[in-house]
């Protein structure tokens, strides 16, 4: 790739916009096409496969498709060279997620979605979709024959993808994990006297997207899922009491120092709350099967004599290396099946208003995609990007175009904060993606493809 990315689009170099426009807009049909059978089967008054058969198949997605996919593409791909030319992909989720969260800021300013929802409108428009919907679009572009990416398109494709997804799912577990925790305010509302009544619903019932990519989430939920944990111990520095939280006083009236000995040897009280904080992270979540492909795949690559055992024709495990590439092959037509089955759910009640709904879909498909060409331009202007290499700059722009997370409904369901409305936007988005994806992906090829 030249130091100059808008350099690319020449008039004597690019094909006809009819054949830009077709091998940009038939890769999602074939998408489209999947999700609207899994749409159909999924119905819900036929239900010709039923609900539970989509949550096992999203299980099999999680725990073994996915992770054999990211294995596969990333371990044969990735080198300790690669790793170090490829780190501005990890370091563009950061900044796109960044960029969106302002932009989502600015949604609030301008639609002024109820108060209570103010953190939620923020984490929707930031957080967009890094790994399978990402993973789908690139194999769906590679499996057409005259892909402008070139022979090694799947590979190069999938690795890109799969090398972005271990930031996002700390971004995930860690901030927005906190940020999407009830407000105050609203908690105050829920709660009767000292305890919250929870409404378990049994996994039947418990709708499609919340264990679209976290399956078997009602096992992670604990006593502080659903409780303002930061809120309450911030408000208590200034003064308000809270009986959930240890002081460090009472350790000293019972033993036998004096308090001002313990008093001196204590951290401050602010950095204590953030301690207890960080302990209540669920970074442990983080070591699920994908992320665990993902680092045993950069570990193993990195390292010649392991790759030497798993990739290679002559490689000792190259026949487990081939069942697991058999195995990753279900997970593209798996996902689009599993996303028509939560598309058939239809959009729930939600209290953000028409007003804010847009502005989020706005915001997050239409002007965040027009702000990520001109970063990887710029990135590109300073020599940041992997030369010659297209489907990496197509990897980095599909990152700012992508719909909101799904992971983001799973997250909102654990925390007990704005189900609903988690389900009405993700609906709303995904269908209006199939336009803002075309549109984006046709002004993507004509940037990035030449003859």
């Amino acid at each position: 790739m030249s130091g100059d990315f808008v350099g690319l689009y020449d008039e004597n170099t690019v094909r006809s916009g009819s054949a830009v426009v077709a091998m940009a807009i038939v890769p999602l049909l074939k998408l489209l096409s999947l999700t609207v059978i899994g749409l159909v089967l999924a119905n819900p008054r036929k239900q010709f496969i039923p609900k539970a058969t989509f949550k096992l198949l999203s299980k099999l997605v999680f725990a073994l498709f996915l992770p054999c996919l990211i294995f596969t593409e990333l371990g044969e791909n990735i080198t300790y060279k690669n790793f170090v030319d490829w780190l501005f992909i990890p370091v563009n989720v950061l900044v796109s997620t960044a960029i969106g969260c302002f932009l989502g800021f600015f949604v609030v300013l301008i639609c002024r979605p109820p108060p209570e929802l103010s953190r939620f409108v923020i984490i929707m428009t930031g957080f967009g979709n890094t790994g399978n919907l990402p993973l789908a679009i690139v194999v769906s572009v590679c499996h057409t024959r005259d892909n402008p990416f070139g022979p090694s398109c799947y590979t190069r494709g999938v690795a890109y993808v799969s090398f972005s997804q271990w930031v996002a799912v700390i971004l995930v577990y860690t901030l927005v994990y906190h940020m999407m925790e009830p407000p105050m305010e609203y908690y105050d509302v829920v709660e009767e006297g000292d305890e919250i009544v929870e409404e378990r619903l049994n996994d039947i019932s418990r709708p499609l997207l919340v264990e679209a990519e976290w399956p078997g989430i009602e096992d992670k939920e604990d006593e502080h899922s659903k409780t303002p944990f930061i809120a309450r111990i911030f408000k208590s520095i200034s003064g308000i009491s809270t009986t959930t939280i240890p002081d460090l006083e009472i350790t000293a009236e019972t033993s036998g120092n004096s308090p001002r000995s313990i008093r001196c040897l204590a951290e401050p009280r602010v950095v204590r709350r953030m301690r207890i904080v960080a302990e209540r992270t669920p970074i442990q979540h983080i070591l699920q099967p994908p992320t665990i492909a993902s680092l045993l795949a950069i570990i193993i690559g990195m390292v010649p004599q392991l790759k030497a055992v798993f990739f290679g024709t002559a490689a000792p495990l190259s026949f487990l290396k081939d069942s697991l590439e058999i195995l990753g092959g279900a997970m593209v037509p798996s996902v689009m099946l599993i996303l028509g089955g939560m598309l058939a759910e239809g959009p729930n009640e939600s209290k953000l208003g028409l007003r804010t709904t847009i502005g989020i879909i706005v915001a997050r498909l239409l002007v965040l995609p027009l702000l990520g060409i001109g970063i990887v331009t710029l990135a590109d202007k300073f020599h940041l990007l992997v030369q010659n290499d297209s489907m990496y700059i197509f990897v980095l722009l599909l990152q700012y175009s992508t719909p909101s997370a799904i992971l983001l409904g799973a997250i909102a369901s654990l925390r007990g904060y704005a189900v609903s409305e988690a389900s009405a936007l993700l609906f709303w988005q995904h269908i209006f993606a199939l336009f803002s994806l075309s549109l984006y992906i046709t002004i993507y090829f004509r940037l990035i493809m030449y003859v």
